[in-house]
């Protein structure tokens, strides 16, 4: 593609160097570049793109973007403002070209790297998301189902559909790796370019919060936006709470008037997400009057039998989080044109997300609930669902925090744990950098003295969760909290294979050989 049509709308502030010529790539990572690719210089918070200008150049990038002229006054050479005194913010200045030519890469300044890779990425695509129905959801809790379920509601109506989620990426029924909730922009825009070649008709997508806020959504064009909740999480990257706030809230900001914004009015920012939009509102509630409407009628560990607008249907799922979440899909399949029964029909046989209350049945009764609960309110959210579901049985909560993020939801869930389980092991989770024995200290300060007596604090997660099921009494709910679908645990910077299904799985089946052998789960014979 020509990079003058590449790099159309993406705010530039000076050119030197052709236009016309032709690209073969897009990316901010220097290591990718091949020749005739266009290298967009971002600053990160652990690198930082423009110093790796030279690096690109060296290794054949045709044209370099940048936003910062100081880092990248040693690689480019003598520049030529373009318009600079025209005072249009956000506009792109006209083109004026220098005397770049032949070999020497094309130089085009910027006034933000990580907007223009946006709009850089979707124009040499080809803008796929126009091409397809988008639809987005941010929210702290509940973005993981509501898409995956999104996608496997479409599918089973008869349309080939797109998942870009947390757990992974699906172009019609492939399979691709996530590594964030909300990717970059070039590995966004590449996967919609697929699905459009695929003949893909929907995309069900996680925004986050961080996602906004570094612009990897910028260029998209959704025809529908989901908002769920917002509760305590990330705080470590936004400081305040109206901080994250203001970026969830950029989404509904900038959706088009052609589009459906779709919000949760039982959270008390449902109506504020949407106060500045476009788009058309669409709310709903499980506990007042809106637009679709929810109760729970009947619950049990097998599903929940609900009434959606005044019509019953059953769902596999439980918890009145996942009510939430299937009043959501419910809400934004109407308003893209699904009949109501047919909608209700389409999720009645739904499954629940891999490690969302995944429940493991095994010897004496026991239920194993893995979950990815990882924030104060998930974790009160399903230990609420659990108690609810199964009041008499003894509620063992396992969990841990993760290290390098936020501290401060911490001991909060420690008092949770200490509040609505009977029994709470403290292990850790990704501790990453930070020493687990420090995040299980400032779990144990949220606790009352009387909560650490009942509490056993085990660092290695895989003995933990072998001690809460040899130990727990019969008919036992225990909770592993924390790791969901993630087949993996990261201690300090190794990212080691940790998969709590095999090993609940193992335990299980140990448990079961020890019982054909009349020996009980303390090593006594019966």
């Amino acid at each position: 593609m020509i990079l003058g049509s590449i790099i159309s709308g993406c705010g530039m502030e000076a050119v030197q160097g052709r236009t016309d010529i032709e690209i073969s790539s897009v990316t901010a990572d220097s290591r990718k570049v091949t020749p005739g690719s266009l290298f967009i210089a971002v600053k990160g918070f652990t690198a930082d793109g423009h110093r790796y200008i030279g690096k690109a150049v060296e290794a054949g990038a045709a044209a370099v973007i940048y936003e910062d002229a100081t880092m990248a006054a040693q690689y480019v050479p003598d520049i030529r403002p373009a318009d600079a005194g025209s005072g249009k913010s956000g506009q792109d200045a006209s083109i004026r070209t220098g005397t770049a030519s032949g070999d020497s890469p094309v130089f085009i300044q910027v006034k933000s790297s990580r907007y223009a890779l946006a709009i850089a990425a979707a124009n040499f695509y080809d803008n796929p998301s126009r091409k397809l129905t988008l639809v987005g959801i941010t929210g702290t809790n509940g973005k993981t189902t509501t898409v995956t379920l999104l996608y496997r509601m479409f599918t089973s109506l008869g349309y080939s559909c797109g998942l870009l989620s947390t757990i992974a990426n699906y172009v019609g029924d492939r399979r691709y790796e996530a590594a964030n909730t909300t990717s970059d922009p070039v590995t966004i825009n590449s996967l919609l370019a697929q699905m459009v070649g695929s003949g893909c008709g929907y995309c069900f997508m996680e925004v986050s919060s961080i996602g906004l806020d570094q612009d990897r959504v910028a260029g998209l064009e959704f025809k529908a936006a989901i908002f769920s909740n917002l509760t305590h999480d990330h705080l470590d990257y936004h400081r305040t709470f109206a901080e994250y706030l203001r970026c969830k809230k950029l989404f509904f900001d900038n959706l088009p008037k052609t589009a459906f914004a779709i919000t949760n009015i039982d959270d008390r920012n449902g109506m504020v997400m949407v106060q500045n939009t476009k788009a058309q509102v669409i709310t709903y509630s499980c506990r007042s009057i809106a637009d679709h409407t929810c109760r729970v009628m009947e619950e049990s560990f097998d599903g929940m039998q609900l009434k959606i607008d005044g019509h019953e249907t059953w769902t596999g799922l439980i918890g009145m989080h996942n009510a939430y979440n299937i009043l959501a899909i419910y809400s934004t399949a109407v308003a893209l044109g699904t009949e109501p029964q047919e909608a209700l029909i389409a999720l009645s046989r739904l499954q629940p997300a891999p490690g969302r209350l995944e429940n493991l049945r095994g010897p004496h009764g026991l239920s194993v609930i893995i979950d990815y609960a990882h924030t104060p309110d998930a974790l009160e959210n399903v230990l609420k669902t659990l108690r609810d579901v199964a009041p008499s049985r003894t509620l063992i909560c396992l969990f841990g925090c993760g290290g390098d993020r936020d501290r401060s939801k911490r001991p909060e869930m420690g008092h949770i744990a200490e509040k609505m389980a009977d029994r709470i092991i403290v292990t850790s989770d990704n501790s990453r950098t930070e020493r687990t024995s420090d995040i299980m200290d400032n779990i144990r300060s949220g606790m009352t003295p009387a909560g650490r007596a009942r509490s056993l604090f085990i660092e290695d997660r895989e003995q933990a969760i072998r001690t809460a099921i040899m130990t727990a009494p019969e008919g036992s709910t225990i909770l592993l909290a924390g790791k969901g679908h993630e087949t993996y645990q990261i201690i300090g910077t190794e990212k080691r294979h940790f998969d709590e299904k095999e090993i609940v799985t193992g335990i299980f089946g140990e448990m079961e050989r020890m019982q054909n052998a009349g020996i009980s789960g303390n090593g006594r014979k019966n």
